[in-house]
């Protein structure tokens, strides 16, 4: 799976490498799918340059502990981290652009239009749109800059630590839910990569799970997958301070949980998040 997010990442969305076509890809496709494919056994003695270019800009400017990071001694480990975020954009991207095939989901008392369609390789896909009352700057940095502090302000969560920062723009997270009421289902835990892109305006805030020796499986939780999360913020046209929310969300919470029980959880968090968010918002 991670040779293809490195595939991805020749043509991503982000403008790295403008232009690159035909053999120059295949060669990228080549050589960084060989980063990757080592990044379980040992760090690459030296990433191509069209590599560094790709990943320099969440490299180079992303101060560590012991000094600036030089994109010519990022791990093949944490190569992977940025493929897999670019991939999950460029997955989101597609998805966002396809309007047809959305059905409306009845959402009692809630401020958030609801969709949902089935998509290959993903399944069901559930689409939350809201208009907010504050600008992107704000949102972005409630989800994304402080995204420790989430289970402050949503209850839904009793746990949210970044495990690793891979430049500027991606991080490796652990969240863990709170428990459900009634204990409908119960907690689970999610090691995801979250990855941040901007196109003008536009802020996308993506998510993904991955799978990493960072974090083993906890006792008392099981550990369920996001296959994709995207959160795009757009400033409202004429309206800088307030922002179009449009959250794409499709996971996997495993166990034995009938698909109708998933189906109603899942749009009914993303609902619910949404109120939480607004509320924390709306504070003084």
């Amino acid at each position: 799976m991670l040779l293809a997010t490195v595939k991805l990442c020749c043509a991503i969305a982000h403008d790295h490498l403008p232009g690159l076509k035909g053999t120059a890809a295949t060669a990228i496709e080549k050589d960084a799918g060989g980063l990757v494919v080592r990044a379980s056994r040992r760090p690459p003695a030296k990433i191509p340059p069209y590599v560094q270019r790709l990943v320099g800009k969440e490299t180079a400017t992303c101060p560590e502990p012991d000094g600036d990071v030089d994109p010519s001694h990022i791990s093949s480990v944490d190569l992977s981290y940025i493929a897999q975020g670019e991939m999950a954009l460029q997955r989101a991207l597609s998805i966002l652009q396809h309007r047809a095939g959305w059905q409306a989901e009845k959402m009692p008392d809630t401020r958030t239009k609801m969709s949902s369609a089935a998509l290959p390789r993903l399944g069901k896909v559930f689409r939350a749109e809201v208009v907010l009352a504050v600008p992107v700057a704000r949102l972005h940095q409630e989800l994304f800059e402080r995204i420790e502090q989430m289970p402050r302000w949503n209850p839904t969560l009793s746990r949210v630590k970044v495990l690793r920062r891979v430049g500027m723009d991606t991080l490796v997270t652990h969240e863990v839910t709170a428990p459900s009421p009634g204990n409908l289902v119960g907690q689970r835990d999610f090691v995801s990569v979250r990855h941040r892109g901007r196109r003008d305006t536009t802020v996308y805030l993506v998510g993904t799970t991955t799978h990493t020796k960072l974090l083993p499986l906890q006792d008392g939780c099981i550990r369920a997958e996001s296959r994709l999360s995207c959160i795009l913020l757009q400033p409202l046209a004429g309206d800088p301070g307030r922002t179009r929310f449009t959250w794409l969300l499709s996971i996997d919470l495993k166990g034995w949980i009938p698909a109708a029980v998933v189906n109603r959880v899942v749009s009914q968090s993303q609902a619910d998040f949404i109120e939480h968010l607004h509320r924390h918002l709306s504070a003084p």
